[in-house]
């Protein structure tokens, strides 16, 4: 038994005995919320593209005790979607949490520089894995009469370049609210947590990985509006003044998945630092 996944957990076992599918589990956030719920005791199975980060976080999670499965495949697809919830079933007989976080913007640019490939492929990142990740794990949370889902929006709805992919995220936001309508007599749960800007380990991918598109070359006036928006806003707008941390954005979205949040669905949780949230 190693130490402790996330401290920040406290001893807590909110998921004692329940299995948790996390999509993007290999690193970011997704990795910090895999970590987070085997810490309080759930089965975890990871959806990810990239097999070394997606088995380093197996690992850690099998080191500490837990079990831990992984499933590779492009989420944006129908197919891989209902492969990775029938081997969170084959593997634990259930599904109760779906983490879908899987996604993030590709590339950072104004919308009239990006090419219809590009524009496809960050909704198909940011918005088709959470679609067909939910209508995947339906079907199992209805039969077991049970079940918490939390979806990842962002404070960057509001930003520049970044059109496609705030479009695809606002998206998110529309699939929660109305799915958590439709199946709240059901016994299951659907909420939304929006970060801001997040620190997290260097990537070990690019953003662009399994993408196969070559972005046009931006020309210099493109890039110089690009550097004077980071400038003028990176930690400005937050008023803690600083990046949010990955096991901070597990911990709110631990929160929702579990009993603590018991009478919340529907709801979109901002965790940008103060920042405002427009949703």
């Amino acid at each position: 038994m190693s130490a402790l996944l996330d401290p920040k957990a406290a001893g807590a076992r909110r998921f004692e005995g329940q299995v948790a599918v996390v999509t993007g589990g290999g690193q970011g956030i997704g990795s910090a919320t895999a970590r987070r719920l085997a810490q309080e005791g759930a089965s975890i199975v990871i959806g990810d593209m990239v097999a070394e980060t997606s088995e380093r976080v197996r690992k850690e999670i099998q080191d500490f005790g837990g079990s831990c499965e992984v499933s590779l495949g492009d989420l944006s697809k129908w197919e891989n979607a209902e492969a990775l919830m029938s081997r969170a079933r084959d593997a634990f007989g259930r599904i109760d949490v779906l983490a879908n976080i899987a996604g993030g913007t590709i590339w950072f640019q104004s919308l009239q520089y990006y090419t219809p490939d590009q524009i496809q492929a960050e909704i198909d990142r940011s918005f088709w894995t959470a679609m067909w990740c939910c209508r995947a794990a339906l079907p199992h949370m209805i039969d077991q009469g049970s079940g918490a889902i939390v979806n990842i929006a962002t404070h960057a709805v509001t930003g520049r370049f970044r059109v496609p992919y705030a479009a695809a995220k606002a998206g998110q936001i529309g699939l929660t609210t109305s799915l958590a309508r439709e199946v709240a007599h059901l016994g299951i749960r659907v909420n939304c947590v929006a970060p801001s800007g997040t620190a997290a380990d260097d990537r070990v991918t690019p953003r662009d990985f399994g993408v196969g598109i070559v972005p046009p070359e931006l020309p210099a006036s493109e890039r110089a509006a690009q550097d004077e928006y980071r400038s003028a806003t990176r930690n400005s707008e937050i008023p803690m003044g600083r990046r949010g941390e990955a096991d901070e954005q597990a911990a709110a979205i631990a929160f929702l998945a579990s009993h603590d949040a018991s009478y919340i669905t529907g709801q979109v949780l901002a965790v940008g630092g103060g920042q405002p949230y427009p949703f």
